[in-house]
This record gives structure tokens, C-alpha cells and sequence, in this order.
């Protein structure tokens, strides 16, 4: 087995709903992956926490003897690189904290629960890979619906861009369990589950509606189950990953008339198969609908396989992660069009805030993370508005908060959250419960983005960019800002004085006209 380079074989584990999975892969010259093994175990972490949101200590007993497998093959192969996630049966759990620890101290593992939006960048990661392979020409636009145990993740591409992504608790099994109660009341019981799943995707369809989507494609929900049957039933061929629209409808009349245990025996599946075929065929269906797409593609792509491409990019040092940047920029413009933002303004304030940052590298001593964090923050600083122009700041905090930016843990968008509150007049303390459960480090992270930002919104307080070319000079105690401006710009020179203290309060320097 190992006998390559100690980081050149790497794995990823899953801790999913239904399965625990794990990918072992080596990573070629070109920072490629190369698939070596694939193990895959049934769990019932997701039942649990859906039907009682709480693991249960079986379960938590069975998951560490299966992980404790896990890492006997890892020590086969001498993998010294791993990642571990938890999705959404480990993320929804109340006791997840408890199983985690027990999994550590069982076998060893760290184990991260990751959050939505870092379960869409993983997925990003692998779709961004493979998407050379795919026969879509750059200029047109598609559809990504990626089912899971516990929801539904959705995004859409526009020029070879990420545009929108959106992510929705309807999952296979969550269904299953949400509507257990119902299946014996009614002879309809299809009909309910599709009525359910439209209820909970309506607000997507005008969202998804508005862009001339030709191309669909599908991961996860069971899929390749789905397609295996089609096949069957048509006689394709056992290479296509391919599923037409016809077929699917076919399909999802035939399967609405039968309970699990006449799914799976017609179709010859295990019980979890079974129970999960329903509400993932009727999602895709409903959401298949919504464009106009002949079928759904399958490319072969997993949560794993952007795991890995992460570690690969980790440990080569890859530039590969430019183009995730875009698709992240790009998601983000979307959310700041969504809330009716002043697009050349937020351009202006952008441009400038990141000027300003890497001009004072040398003082705030923040990196690439922190830069991207003010960029967010500076494109998204006025979404509050759409809510009401009075204390639009804290409505701004409030939206960004509740927003699922791919890439981004729960504590990155709490900075880049209090950030965009802090970018006018107020500025943080620990009075604000926000700044107060910050880490002393992530404060400081906060403070600086906001005495950035503060400067840039000052000097597009009119929204008219009076201001057209703006030179950086930094002594030891001042940073002069020398402004090339049409027309008059006494209100943002008064604007910006109010700005002076608390930037050179926090970044050392006096900021100057």
C-alpha cells in the first residue's frame, strides 16, 4: 500500500445521516486526486437526531466501532492528512458535543460539525474540479440541486460564475421522519409528500425562475439508485448518468402508488434505500419543473472529493482557490442585488476598503481571510436598507447574519456581520452582546474591518463617487489620503473627521486629506 511520499496519500471521512463514508485518495503532480478506496457504513445518527434530536448512546457505540475501522485502514495506508466532518445529523443533534468528545477519546478522529455554508464549499470544491469534464459551454446557465439526509442544497451558475446558492431543511430522510405520522392516514400519501416539499421551495421558484436554465445537475438523493433502475427499465447503457425527464416522471408515477416494503421489493433496494426513494425522486421532480432542462446529469461528485481537493490545495499551496474566490464574490453580489443594494456605491466602498487594508498590512498584521471578510462585509453594508433607513446598520447585521455565504463558518459571518454593523456612526462595545461573545482576537479582527470601512463610506456618503482617484501615503504617524474629486466634497471631508479617532485609536496611524 503507502510506499508514496506520507502527504501524498490523504483521506476524508463523512459523518453523515445515513452513512458514514470515507474516501481515500492520492494526490498526483498536478495537486489531481486519484481515488484508492471508498468504505461506506450505515448509521443511524440522522434518524436519531430527527426523530428524537438526540444520538442515541447505541448509536454512539455503533459509530465508534465503525470509525475505529476507519482508522485501522488509514494506519494501513500510513495516512498522515485527514479531514473529518459532521453534516447535518451530528449538526442538529442537542448532545452533538458529548458524541464528539466520545469520538475522540474512542478513536482519535477530530471530527468538525461544519456548517451549511462550509458543506456547500466542500461541494463547490468538488464541482469546480470536475466541471471541465461536463459538456455545458461557459456562457450557459445551470442548475445544481445536491440532496442530503437533512436538506437540500441548491445552486445556480451564470458565465462560468457562481450566481446564487441557497440551502433548505427538506432533506430525504428529515422528510421521511417529519411526515412518518401521515403515511398511515392517507392513501395520497405521494401526493402530501409533494405538497409538503412545495411548501417548503416556493419561496426558490421566482428566484430560480428568473434565469434560462437549460442544464440540471444532480448529486446525491439516492440518485445513483435512481438511475440504476431507469436504466434497467430502458435498457441503457450502464455508463449513462443520465436521467430524462420523461423517465423520472414515469418513474414517480409508478413508486407514488407503492409503500416502502413494495419499492423495495420490486426493486430489489435495502429498507434505508427504500424509504429514501420517495421524497428525493418527488425534490428532484419538483425542482426539474422549475427550468428547462430535458433531464438531470449525475456527475460522480461527493462532499469527500472536495475534501480532498481542499487538503490537496492545503498542502501544495495551490492557486487553484482564486477561482472558489470568485464563485464566493460573485454568491455575495448576488445577496447584495436581492436587498436592493446601491451596486457603484458598494463598488466604491469595496475598491477602497481593500486599499486601505493592504496598505496597512504592516500595521493590522491581518492576512487573506481577514481581506476577504472586509470584502463581504463592504459589498453587504447596506443590505439593511432594505428593511428601513433607520438604524440600517443593525438590520444589515441582522441580514448578513442569517445569511449562508459558501465558504464561511458560523464565526466568520459573525465578523463580517458586526463588521457591516459597525461601518457608521457606532462604534463597537462590550455593551452590543455581538462584540461581547467575540474571542479578544476576533474583536480586534472586528474593530479593524470597521475603522476601514468607516473611512470608505465616508468618502461616499453623497453615493455619487465625487471621488475619482485616490492615492495612499503612510508615514510612521499619518496616512494621507490624496483625492482627485469632481465637484464639491465638504460633506464627506466632515463625514470622515467623525472617522479620524477611532482608526487611528485601532490601527495606529492618523488618517489625513
Amino acid at each position: 500500500m503507502a510506499t508514496a511520499q506520507a502527504w501524498k496519500i490523504i483521506a476524508a471521512i463523512d459523518l453523515g445521516a445515513n452513512y458514514l463514508k470515507m474516501t481515500i485518495g492520492e494526490i498526483n503532480k498536478q495537486g489531481e486526486i486519484i481515488i484508492l478506496e471508498e468504505v461506506v457504513k450505515p448509521t443511524k445518527i440522522g434518524k436519531d437526531t430527527f426523530s428524537k434530536a438526540r444520538i442515541s448512546v447505541k448509536t454512539i457505540h455503533e459509530t465508534c466501532d465503525d470509525l475505529n475501522g476507519f482508522v485501522r485502514l488509514m494506519k494501513d495506508y500510513k495516512i498522515k492528512f485527514y479531514k473529518a466532518v459532521a453534516t447535518s445529523g451530528m449538526r442538529e443533534a442537542e448532545n452533538k458535543q458529548y458524541v464528539l468528545e466520545q469520538i475522540r477519546l474512542r478513536t482519535g478522529l477530530n471530527v468538525e460539525s461544519i456548517n451549511v455554508a462550509e458543506e456547500q464549499f466542500y461541494m463547490l470544491k468538488a464541482v469546480r474540479n470536475h466541471v471541465n469534464s461536463i459538456d455545458i459551454k461557459k456562457s450557459e446557465q445551470y442548475l445544481i440541486v445536491n440532496i442530503t439526509s437533512g436538506a437540500v442544497e441548491t445552486s445556480i451558475y451564470e458565465d462560468g460564475r457562481l450566481k446564487f446558492t441557497e440551502h433548505v431543511k427538506i432533506g430525504s430522510l428529515k422528510i421521511r421522519e417529519a411526515l412518518s405520522d401521515l403515511e398511515t392516514k392517507t392513501i395520497e400519501f405521494s401526493e402530501t409528500m409533494q405538497q409538503y416539499i412545495e411548501s417548503k421551495i416556493y419561496t426558490l421558484k421566482p428566484q430560480i425562475k428568473k434565469f434560462e436554465i437549460n442544464h440540471f445537475l444532480g448529486l446525491g438523493g439516492e440518485l445513483n439508485t435512481l438511475c440504476g433502475i431507469i436504466r434497467k427499465k430502458s435498457g441503457a447503457n450502464k455508463k449513462d448518468y443520465y436521467i430524462k425527464k420523461e423517465a423520472l416522471l414515469s418513474l414517480t408515477k409508478e413508486i407514488s402508488n407503492m409503500d416502502n416494503f413494495q419499492i423495495k421489493t420490486t426493486f430489489g433496494l435495502s429498507n434505508k434505500t427504500a424509504e429514501l426513494l420517495l421524497p428525493s425522486i418527488l425534490i428532484f421532480y419538483c425542482f426539474l419543473k422549475m427550468t428547462k432542462a430535458e433531464g438531470i446529469q449525475i456527475p460522480k461528485l461527493s462532499l469527500r472529493q472536495g475534501i480532498l481537493y481542499d487538503l490537496s490545495d492545503e498542502i501544495l499551496n495551490i492557486p487553484r482557490k482564486e477561482e472558489l474566490i470568485h464563485d464566493i464574490i460573485s454568491s455575495v453580489w448576488y445577496i447584495g442585488e436581492k436587498y436592493q443594494i446601491d451596486k457603484e456605491h458598494a463598488t466604491f466602498v469595496e475598491k477602497l476598503s481593500l486599499e486601505i487594508f493592504d496598505h496597512t498590512k504592516n500595521l493590522h498584521k491581518l492576512g487573506e481571510r481577514e481581506r476577504l471578510y472586509l470584502q463581504v462585509a463592504a459589498i453587504l453594508h447596506d443590505v439593511g436598507g432594505f428593511i428601513s433607513a433607520n438604524n440600517h446598520n443593525f438590520h444589515s447585521y441582522n441580514i448578513i447574519r442569517a445569511q449562508s455565504i459558501v465558504g464561511f463558518s458560523d464565526i466568520a459571518i459573525e465578523i463580517i456581520a458586526s463588521a457591516a454593523r459597525y461601518h457608521s456612526e457606532e462604534i463597537p462595545i462590550m455593551a452590543h452582546n455581538n462584540y461581547r461573545v467575540l474571542s479578544d482576537v476576533d474583536k480586534m479582527i472586528v474593530s479593524t474591518l470597521a475603522a476601514i470601512l468607516k473611512l470608505s463610506e465616508a468618502l461616499d456618503i453623497s453615493h455619487m463617487q465625487k471621488i475619482k482617484e485616490i492615492k495612499l501615503l503612510e508615514t510612521r504617524d499619518n496616512m494621507f489620503f490624496n483625492l482627485r474629486s469632481k465637484g464639491d466634497i465638504i460633506l464627506e471631508e466632515w463625514n470622515f473627521s467623525k472617522y479620524v479617532d477611532f482608526f487611528e485609536e485601532v490601527i495606529g496611524v492618523k488618517p489625513i486629506i
